[in-house]
């Protein structure tokens, strides 16, 4: 049975049972449990700490698990990234006083306090950068206002918080973080996390994609395909009217209506969407 660790709370919580519950895996009703045996999915799931998660994954305690890409390379774990899951994008900045640094050298001999210090170390590291390193659980951009850091490194959203603290940021992202399944790195259990990795991909797959089928000339065809080429190739089929043809493929939801816009144009009929939300590759 695959062990899975599953975010118990904070903002990857709530997504990631949603997505596994589109995947066909059965979920916690009460956010008192802790683990959930699905005998029908042949899986246990866990609920962890996000920050735990990876280091779980490394040492061999669970599996597999979903955690957040920033969380995966702090934890300097033996887990490794399997796929990333199409939600909770965020990404990883540094800020600091306006004036204060423009570019990644100006942090030289500064203070930087963060929530992930082995991520910041490595990044300053790679480009060379000596710099004290503050850890703090929370609350990081309060930081340079209580004078413990003259620099910050945190997850950016919107910046409205940091600009509450006469914050801006400044130099190039550290991360581009979203949620990422994982899984520790020459574990034998290959087979079992490749069927969880395609049923989540089902599931990635049917939110940002729809099926279309259209008839269109047998010789505009290519021209057709050309505007639906699917996610590998779109399906020809033959009509009893050898002068038209049947094609199915699969199109991005964001730009459906462009799509069938542009087929109407072509000479295209008999357009049809389908949600493929049940879907499972």
């Amino acid at each position: 049975m695959l062990r899975i660790a599953v975010p118990n709370k904070g903002s990857l919580s709530d997504p990631a049972a949603a997505m596994l519950r589109e995947a066909g895996y059965r979920t916690r009703r009460d956010t008192k449990e802790l683990v959930v045996r699905d005998e029908a999915g042949d899986v246990e799931l866990f609920y962890l700490r996000p920050r735990d998660i990876a280091v779980y994954v490394g040492s061999g305690t669970v599996d597999c698990g979903i955690t957040g890409r920033d969380l995966l390379l702090d934890s300097g774990s033996a887990a490794v990234e399997v796929m990333d899951l199409g939600f909770g994008a965020s990404t990883f900045r540094y800020a600091a006083r306006p004036g204060t640094a423009t570019r990644i050298e100006d942090i030289a001999g500064c203070r930087v306090a963060t929530s992930y210090q082995g991520l910041v170390e490595k990044h300053l590291a790679d480009h060379g950068v000596s710099a004290e390193v503050v850890r703090l659980d929370g609350a990081v951009e309060t930081a340079i206002t209580l004078g413990v850091a003259d620099v910050i490194a945190d997850v950016v959203e919107t910046g409205a918080t940091l600009r509450s603290q006469g914050l801006e940021v400044f130099g190039d992202p550290i991360l581009r973080s979203e949620a990422v399944l994982v899984r520790r790195e020459g574990s034998d259990d290959a087979f079992a996390v490749e069927v969880l990795r395609r049923r989540l991909l089902g599931v990635v797959t049917a939110r940002h994609y729809v099926m279309l089928d259209y008839d269109v000339p047998a010789d505009l065809v290519d021209r057709a395909c050309a505007i639906t080429p699917g996610l590998e190739s779109p399906t020809v089929s033959s009509l009893q009217n050898r002068d038209w043809c049947a094609v199915r493929a699969m199109v991005p939801r964001a730009v459906t209506n462009a799509v069938m816009d542009e087929l109407y144009e072509l000479g295209a009929r008999a357009i049809l969407v389908t949600d493929i939300t049940a879907c499972r590759l």
